[in-house]
């Protein structure tokens, strides 16, 4: 019997291997495997080059449980190893065989292996771990390997009948989870499922008088021929749908699929999904399934695809695709960046395809594409300079157009007197119609952009597009939206605004996460008395915000701020002129007299201190001013305070005011249960003066 030393360099190799080498334990099997479908490949490649001439017969690889022993075995029939090959594969630590394979056979491919360090992944899960191992070679003598997790191992000759190699894990207490039947077929099904061996676990089982019951049949716990692996030509539908009903059981079925399919200048396979695409777009990644050489590696691509791409769902495989030891993280390299180029490409080229051969059904996709590809366009310019080609907009009558078809349609109509071709757009068709309505009534089209992205997508067009505005339909009343060189006459003046601009304050909500601005503009007659909007930019800036963060995220944290447009021209609000000079006209006057002395006094004293420079102002002049500048306050101040309690008690005043949050969505809790209350009172004095 032989005994030595593993040819480490540290008494502490197996705790580091167990606690840093990889990241998560449970892959030990998927490493374990690989090793043994990497020992039935090169077998293979051996028979078919003429160096072995014996039968390769059943290769099957096998894992028994012995759930009650807590020990688990993998089995192969592969090349095996020698005496000589399992000193220089398994005592010398990241001394990979398949590296030395690959070297001396460069053009096979399928060998998984690289770094010599998966067979150590064992124990990760492992107390002792044997080695029994049969080379393919004529006359070669099987051998016995075990170690307990020391550097310390033994090496002995052994009785095996068959070429290939078994590893026997006894398991750790603290991995007895590894001992359970339910974890291990979980395992071979998320890490084993497309290997190209077949893999064995148990028996079929069928049901028999009322219960199930092992068969003879090998239960083959993998697909050894994906559907990637296969050409295009040869695939239905049915089995592309098929297929992915089996990666995503519970998925709603996808929109259409892309075949990946390239040997030059890397090797890439796979077969993408489109998803139909939910608003909440983070919890769609992490969908895309990454192999290499059939192997699971991680659904985490992030490394390989640009970050809009994460929303498909598929399969993934290449050789070319560099990794760390554990297999587990992406290394960024030249390929990668080639990988990922060739998928945005071929992504473009499949919705360009779509669009141009089948536009009607891409119409009918579109609502479930829209989010995909804003988020290419706004993340990956390479993507973005082609959507061009098949990006729709869509507006309220739920018409489709491309950019260039829109901008025909509504130029002529929709271009401010700054030559601005101006795109009015809803988030929310429902809760904005009768701003719709009002656009409608001007000949002016809307969009629906209700999409998380659209802040984002809308400045990324106006980026590109010099000569474009977007602008929400609520943002400004009608009149505003699209500024013409015609203007309408106001019906106040501007001292009767500032009487009137205290009356409307004085209902308006006081939060602090909100502001209020009153300001008097001249719409139409027949228009609403009173309309709250918010401004485009800011608007915009704070919904960048709740998506992006970032730069935008100053945006976030300030205050909502409103305008409330009060109708110059409606009648209601002339009504309210007068209603509030009867009710404050006495208390007003002599505040107003007061005021015009004051102001009289400014006027005079500033223009008797026009020509002098502030430094030459005496003290005494500097406070004469300041004293008037007070006295003006304070009259101002006595004035809106009159004009505040004059319209907090106007009933309609507090009507027109709600009816304008009530449009908005904004009047809720006790407000908006004194406007209902208040409107039965208002319905019923109207139907006591009509009796």
């Amino acid at each position: 019997m032989q005994k030595g030393k593993i040819g480490v360099t540290t008494e502490n190799i197996f705790p580091i291997i167990k606690k840093f080498l990889y990241s998560d334990h449970e892959i030990f099997l998927r490493e374990l495997i690989s090793n043994a479908v990497d020992a039935t490949t090169k077998l293979k490649a051996l028979s078919s080059m003429g160096e072995f001439g014996g039968e390769l017969g059943d290769l099957t690889i096998r894992v028994e449980l012995d759930e009650k022993g807590k020990k688990l075995t993998v089995s192969d029939r592969g090349v095996g190893m020698t005496e000589e090959e399992v000193n220089k594969y398994i005592n010398q630590i990241a001394f990979s065989g398949a590296e030395e394979f690959m070297k001396k056979y460069e053009n096979q491919s399928g060998i998984i292996g690289h770094f010599g360090l998966g067979f150590y992944s064992a124990f990760m899960v492992a107390s002792k771990v044997e080695v029994i191992t049969k080379s393919y070679r004529e006359g070669a003598q099987a051998v016995k390997w075990a170690c307990d997790g020391t550097p310390d191992f033994t090496l002995e000759p052994t009785d095996k009948a068959e070429r290939g190699t078994d590893i026997v894990l006894y398991l750790a207490e603290d991995s007895a989870e590894f001992g359970e039947k339910t974890r291990i077929e979980a395992l071979l099904k998320k890490y084993c499922s497309f290997l190209p061996v077949p893999i064995a676990f148990g028996k079929e089982q069928k049901w028999e008088d009322g219960k199930y019951v092992a068969t003879d049949k090998d239960n083959i716990i993998n697909d050894t021929h994906p559907l990637w692996m296969r050409k295009p030509t040869e695939i239905t539908e049915d089995q592309y749908a098929e297929f992915y009903r089996k990666l995503y059981p519970m998925a709603d079925e996808p929109l259409f699929h892309i075949h990946l399919n390239v040997d030059y200048p890397f090797n890439l396979t796979g077969i993408l999904y489109f998803p139909k695409i939910k608003n909440n777009f983070e919890i769609q990644k992490n969908k895309i399934q990454l192999y290499s050489n059939q192997v699971y590696v991680t659904d985490s691509v992030e490394g390989i695809v640009p970050d809009f791409l994460t929303l498909l769902h598929g399969v993934i495989d290449s050789p070319d695709i560099p990794l760390n030891v554990s297999r587990s993280y992406l290394q960024s390299d030249s390929n990668v960046k080639k990988i990922s180029g060739y998928i945005t490409k071929k992504v473009a080229d499949r919705l360009a395809d779509l669009f141009k051969n089948g536009r009607p059904d891409y119409e009918n996709k579109w609502d479930d594409l829209k989010l995909f590809i804003q988020y290419g366009i706004v993340s990956e310019e390479k993507f973005g300079e082609r959507a061009g080609e098949f990006t729709l907009l869509k507006n309220t009558e739920g018409k489709y157009f491309t950019l260039d078809e829109y901008t025909e349609v509504v130029k002529g109509s929709q271009t401010d007197k700054n030559g601005k071709i101006v795109h009015l757009y809803s988030n929310d068709p429902v809760a904005q119609h009768s701003f719709i309505e009002a656009a409608h009534a001007k000949g002016y089209d809307v969009l629906v952009m209700d999409s998380p992205l659209e802040a984002h997508f809308i400045a990324f067009l106006e980026n590109k597009h010099s000569d474009w505005r977007f602008t929400r339909v609520d943002a400004d009343t009608v009149e505003k939206l699209i500024e013409k060189d015609e203007q309408l006459a106001m019906a106040l003046t501007t001292a009767q605004q500032q009487l009137l601009t205290p009356v409307f304050e004085s209902q308006l909500p006081t939060d602090a996460k909100s502001h209020f601005h009153v300001q008097f503009e001249a719409m139409d007659p027949a228009a609403a008395p009173i309309i709250i909007t918010q401004g485009e930019f800011m608007r915009r800036m704070k919904d960048m915000s709740k998506v992006g963060g970032g730069m935008y995220s100053f945006y976030g944290e300030m205050p909502d701020s409103y305008n409330v447009v009060v109708n110059g021209n409606h009648p209601l609000v002339i009504e309210v002129l007068g209603e509030t000079q009867n009710a404050a006209g006495e208390e007003l006057a002599p505040l107003d007299k007061n005021l015009e002395a004051a102001e009289n006094e400014k006027s005079a004293l500033a223009e008797l201190l026009k020509d002098k420079k502030e430094e030459d102002i005496s003290q005494e002049e500097k406070d004469k001013r300041a004293a008037i500048e007070a006295k003006i306050g304070e009259i101002e101040g006595k004035r809106k305070d009159v004009l505040r309690k004059a319209g907090s008690e106007n009933v309609v005043v507090g009507q027109l005011v709600d009816l304008a949050l009530l449009a908005n969505g904004m009047l809720k809790g006790e407000a908006l249960t004194r406007f209902i209350k208040r409107s039965v009172e208002v319905v019923g004095k109207s139907a006591e003066r009509q009796k």
